[in-house]
């Protein structure tokens, strides 16, 4: 689980790349919001919430979880190990957090250029 854990971040790690260049262009020209800026905006977040589910489901039976319940001081005593047992979980789950936010923003917003926005703000946060 690991492994796909791994290669789907490159993927999502991509598509968030060219969700946020795509909006950072549309706001730069003007350009009208499109059936295909709202689907790369849907993708991105369907791929993302794949992703913490793929990422909880291995951190859950990872050593680094069976470490932080049976020695906790340890392991925030460790910075290699608190990284991957706290600090990287936390920072993912805002990341989705704020990668969910924007979307749920974007869909009240009745101008382009305020979806696109939207977009860029959020969804860069998240990246």
């Amino acid at each position: 689980m690991k492994t796909i854990h791994s290669y789907w971040a490159y993927l999502v790690l991509v598509i968030l790349i060219a969700t946020v260049v795509n909006a950072l262009i549309g706001l730069i020209k003007n350009r009208k919001f499109s059936d295909k800026d709202l689907r790369l905006g849907l993708f991105t977040l369907i791929f993302s919430h794949i992703q913490i589910l793929i990422g909880v489901g291995w951190y859950f039976s990872s050593p680094y979880y069976n470490a932080l319940k049976t020695n906790a001081s340890d392991v925030m005593g460790d910075t290699a190990t608190r990284l991957l047992a706290v600090e990287h979980p936390i920072m993912m789950i805002l990341a989705i957090v704020f990668i969910t936010i924007g979307w749920s923003k974007h869909k009240k917003k009745t101008e382009d250029a305020g979806k696109f926005k939207t977009f860029v703000i959020f969804y860069g946060i998240g990246l």
